[in-house]
Order: C-alpha cells, then structure tokens, then sequence
C-alpha cells in the first residue's frame, strides 16, 4: 500500500465520515429532510448588477462547481471502482453522499456568509473563513496554495490526460500518429482552454451551464435506454447492491473492508464533499441568504454520486464483467466496451465525445478554484495572469505526457486540502447551525429568506450581507412572484388549471 493510500485509509477517510456523521447529527439530517427545498431555492433570482456587473445566479455558481465535480471521475473512475470492487461498492458511495451532503452544506454555506466583494464581484472559499472565522491566516495560505497547485494544475494536466487517452483509444491510434496526435491535442486544449479562462469567471460559468447539463442529461438518456433494454435485469442488480456491499456475497479479493474502502473513497473523490473545493464556486452567488447556496451545492452532490455514478455503476453491471484488481486501470475501456456492447458501436463514440466535454469543463470549474485562492493571496493582475499561463501548460502537458506521479502527488495534496477545510468547518459549524435555524424561522413564517448581519451580531468579520443588494433581493422576488401569480391567473383564464 503506497504512502497516500496509507494516509487516506486512516485519517482521511475515518476524518471526512466522522464529519459527516457530525453535522447530519447537529443539523438533524438538513442534508436529507430539506431535498425539496433545495430545488425551490435553485431557482433562485439574483437582483440587479453588483458594481456594475451582472451578479452570477445560484445556478450558474452550481453549475461552475458541477462543472469541476461531474468529469472524468464519474464515468472512468468509477467505472474502475465498481469492476474493482465490485457491486456493493456502489451503496458505500451512495451513504457517502447522504453524510457528506451535511459537510457539502456547511462548507458552502460558510463559503457565502464569509464571501468577500473588494477589488471585484462576489468571492470566496475555505481560505476566507478560515481567515475571517478563525483568525487563522497562515492556514488559509496553506490552504490556498494546495488547492491552487492541485485543482489548477495537477488535476488539470491529467484531465487533459484524460481526454487524449480516451480519443487515442477509441480511434485506435499507436506509433507516430498517437505522437502527433497528442502533440496536436495539446495545442487544440492549450487553445481552448486560454479562451475561456482569460474570460473570467462570467466565461466560465457561460460554458459550464450550458455543457455541463446537457452531457449530464444525454449522457443519463444514454445510460437509461440501456437499463431500459435490459430492465428484468435491475432488479437483480439492487439485490447484488447490497448483498455485496454487507459482504453477503464475495465478489472481490480483500472482502468487505475492500469493497467499503474503494466505494467509500470513489464516493468522496467524485463529489468532493467537505475537501474545500465547492465553495469556491458557491461563493461567487448573488443571493438572499447564505443557507441556500449551502442547499444548492449540497443538491450537486447528489446529482453527482447518486445519479451520474450510478449510472455508471449500472452500466458496468450490466456488461457482466468480471470484478477485481486487474480492473484497476481499465475505467474508460470498460465503459466504453459496456455501452458498446449493449447499445452499438455509436454509443463508443457517443460516449468518448461524453467524455472530452465533461474532463473539459473539468478543467474549466478546476482553475476557477485555483483563481479565487490567487486572488486571495495576491492583489496584483501579474500573478493572476501568470497562474493562467501555468494552467493552460498544465493542460498541454497533461495532454502528451506520462501523469502516473502526478495521481500519487494529487491524492496527498487534497488530504492535506480536505484535513485543513474539515478542521475549520467542525469549529465553525455551529455558525452554519444557526444560519440554517434563522432561515427556517423565516420559512415558517411563510417568508423568503433574508439574511443581514445584524441578525446574528455574535458573528463577525461578515465583509458583505450589509443590507446594500437586501431591497434588490426583496423587489426581485417579489416581482418573481408577481409573475408567477400572473401566469397562473391567465392559465386559470383559459381553462388549462
């Protein structure tokens, strides 16, 4: 066992459940009872420009975190996990989810409360709240500068790695014309990638909630009609879920603790709940109270594990492929092969095109991670400019080079990440507990809530929620419901309700 893998089996892992085991206990499981209101708030309206700039909506902010959490991960990775280690691995991702959606809903929601507007719009993440919240400011350093190599760099190059894979694979290339390939490749995503990012994150979050949604969508519309050919075959597959996952039926070598480990750990990669990661995105929202973004991005973990994995996991199910380490590195081809097999060779091509665009976006909602820490750490336009640079030679690297030190370097990095955020989170959650108690009195009260830091005065160095966007936030959703009231007054009209 490598020396990452060691540090993960006994701190990170036990470490990011026990959090998540705390918070669904202190917020009486919100992650769960609160699914509805989740998508309520996604719909959220924004009120006018901030500074001058039109503020980024609750959703786009879910989709530039869905952009960096909905990849390669969901349709390679786990692919492998689930070959690996077999069915029950698949329900170990599934409880991950349920308890990391508690940390994913403090995280995000500290992410907003101490979200900073100085210099330019909306921003935030672990580093500010740790600053802020804590006092802590070297840890916030230490913090932005592992998420801004790991996210920025590092999983960008092998994103890109990725992607040239995956097209060489299914093309079928070898020799020189794999050598020019990537080379081409290379400069193709160096390209693409200095378009979007040298636009900001109003680029960025253009990009990603257009493509992200609509590969998440074809690619579920793929992977449905194949369970639908098959669907005598489901309920089987439930029934092989959890009898593997309690050991009941030996699949793999290693036994349960094995197939515990992998879908524990292939739970936490893809969603990435309380590593620090998401709130970066949800910081950047124009909403009404802090709460909701704490919901929305808690709702991109389900969408995440319990549905995009998922059906990944049936997909591979339904191949009949036969589970264990010789797996370990075979997460494309065996996706590729399972669709291919059971809807056509389109679907192999369908699936690579699937596959480019969501390790693309990847790449996208990763460097916005890395900007936000950079902005962080440095006021000066040269570092932000240069730490672009250094991504877009991330992402031509990756695209032509060898990235197996890269994936030793990356999984200790985001346990260095994730044990920083978990430890100021489990300090500051009582703060997420009481915002989470103060929009609730609100819902009670049959209101939308809003939230001012004189609220709550005990809690200080709130930079924002002074008051300023709390009338445009009012008039919005007033007019919103206005709106709404108006339609379903000319529906009623024409006899359609």
């Amino acid at each position: 066992m490598h020396l990452s893998d060691t540090a993960w089996f006994y701190v990170g892992i036990p470490v990011l459940l026990l959090t998540g085991i705390y918070f669904t206990w202190i917020g009486k499981a919100a992650q769960i009872r609160m699914i509805p209101e989740m998508f309520r708030v996604l719909k959220d309206r924004v009120g006018g420009d901030h500074e001058g700039q039109k503020p980024i909506s609750s959703f786009k902010a879910f989709t530039i975190s869905a952009a960096s959490r909905v990849g390669t991960g969901n349709i390679v990775g786990v692919a492998a996990a689930v070959a690996v280690g077999g069915p029950g691995s698949v329900f170990w991702m599934w409880i991950v989810a349920l308890l990391g959606g508690a940390s994913s809903f403090v995280e995000s929601t500290l992410g907003q409360l101490y979200k900073s507007d100085e210099h330019y719009r909306y921003h935030g993440g672990p580093a500010y709240y740790i600053r802020k919240g804590l006092g802590q400011n070297w840890l916030a350093i230490l913090f932005a500068i592992v998420i801004s190599v790991t996210y920025g760099l590092i999983f960008n190059a092998l994103q890109a790695n990725s992607i040239t894979d995956s097209l060489s694979s299914t093309f079928e290339l070898t020799g020189s014309a794999l050598i020019n390939f990537k080379y081409g490749m290379a400069c193709v995503l160096g390209i693409m990638t200095a378009i979007i990012i040298f636009g900001g994150v109003h680029s960025i979050s253009k990009v990603s909630v257009t493509v992200v949604p609509t590969m998440a969508l074809l690619y579920l519309a793929i992977g449905f009609l194949l369970v639908g050919i098959n669907i005598h075959k489901v309920p089987g597959m439930f029934v092989n879920i959890i009898t593997c996952a309690f050991g009941l039926k030996a699949m793999v070598g290693g036994g349960l603790g094995a197939v515990i480990v992998i879908g524990v750990r292939r739970g936490l990669f893809t969603n990435e709940a309380g590593m620090g990661s998401v709130p970066n995105a949800g910081a950047t929202a124009a909403i009404s109270h802090p709460v909701k973004q704490g919901l929305v991005q808690t709702l991109g973990v389900y969408v995440d594990t319990l549905v995009v994995c998922t059906m990944t996991a049936f997909i591979i199910m339904l191949s009949d492929t036969s589970y264990g380490p010789q797996n370990a590195d075979k997460g494309a081809e065996l996706t590729l092969g399972a669709l291919q097999l059971g809807l056509g060779s389109w679907a192999r091509y369908f699936l690579t095109f699937a596959i480019f665009l969501f390790a693309f976006t990847s790449v996208v909602g990763n460097y916005y991670y890395g900007e936000s820490n950079i902005r962080y750490m440095f006021r000066h336009k040269f570092w932000l400019s240069l730490f672009r640079v250094l991504v877009v030679v991330a992402v031509m690297i990756g695209s032509i080079a060898n990235v197996q030190m890269m994936w030793s370097l990356s999984e200790v990095a985001t346990l260095i990440m994730a044990l920083t955020n978990l430890a100021a989170i489990v300090f500051l959650g009582r703060i997420a507990m009481k915002l989470l108690h103060h929009y609730n009195e609100q819902r009670r009260q049959g209101l939308e809530p809003i939230f001012h830091r004189d609220d709550l005065p005990e809690i200080k160095n709130i930079e924002c929620w002074d008051g300023s966007d709390e009338i445009t936030q009012r008039e919005t959703w007033e007019r919103f419901e206005e709106e709404k009231r108006q339609r379903r007054a000319e529906k009623a009209a024409k006899g359609l309700i």
